[in-house]
């Protein structure tokens, strides 16, 4: 198992490595190891020295809404006959200690933990089979949702899409997982607000990846956001929230207003 992350020196351009059990990034070419740069240039940089920067640049991020039972019920629906998709836009994208920002507005913005499947292979019309080996590695995503919003126009682009409400990272986790026992916490000031399984999803990844695939094509890099289990709460400016999920790592960001 090995950690992929995309981080910056200074004010020195994005670069991608591989971090070791020391805490030492060890360098790769430009491009990720999905594009093929994953050769070691054989430079190493200590972790202290580096900005963890959002693990990959998606073309969009596919998420997945009432995929869980227990979250579909707390806000009064059912789970879908069929998976519920939207798309957050890239430019929602942050990365690890960057600041989740609650827009002018909005006054009900809430977090939603996430276990984020970051695709490797460009994918079109996948089975569940092939899906597995599409995957470039599993990573931390917290759905900010503008909740007042989504509640008065019933629809996701506007209360999921400001900047700053998509929340990726820490890294990129591409060893083995089993998918279908992962914890996934969600912790705003070290208060646990969101704690379940992977088990108890609607979809697995590997069959929600089929299923996106069947509408629109994954580029690698983009990411597949596998929906929020129950918990769902308000942030507010000050509040630091922790998306946690086992085996992979814990996604940290700090919460302030719009000036």
């Amino acid at each position: 198992m090995s950690k992929l992350v995309r981080f910056q020196v200074g004010e020195s351009g994005p670069r991608y490595g591989r971090l070791d059990d020391g805490g030492t990034i060890i360098d790769v070419l430009a491009a990720p190891a999905w594009q093929g740069g994953g050769q070691p240039t054989g430079e190493r940089v200590p972790l202290e020295v580096a900005a963890l920067l959002a693990p990959c640049e998606p073309t969009k991020v596919v998420c997945v809404g009432r995929n869980y039972v227990a979250h579909a019920k707390e806000l009064g629906n059912e789970p879908p006959p069929e998976p519920l998709i939207f798309i957050k836009p890239p430019s929602s994208v942050i990365g690890p200690a960057a600041a989740i920002v609650r827009p002018r507005a909005s006054s009900e913005v809430h977090h939603e933990a996430e276990l984020g499947v970051v695709i490797g292979q460009r994918s079109r019309r996948v089975t569940a089979a092939e899906a597995r080996r599409a995957i470039a590695g599993f990573t931390c995503v917290n759905d900010i949702t503008a909740r007042d919003i989504q509640a008065a126009e019933k629809h996701f682009t506007r209360c999921k899409g400001f900047d700053t409400f998509c929340p990726i990272g820490p890294w990129i986790e591409d060893g083995p997982l089993d998918v279908g026992a992962l914890r996934v916490r969600c912790r705003v000031n070290e208060q646990v607000r969101q704690d379940s399984q992977t088990a108890a999803m609607v979809v697995d990844p590997f069959a929600l990846i089929a299923f996106i695939s069947s509408v629109m094509t994954l580029e690698p890099g983009d990411v597949v956001s596998t929906g929020t289990p129950a918990g769902v709460g308000p942030l507010v400016a000050g509040d630091v929230v922790h998306v946690e999920v086992t085996g992979v790592g814990i996604l940290t960001n700090p919460v302030r207003d719009e000036p």
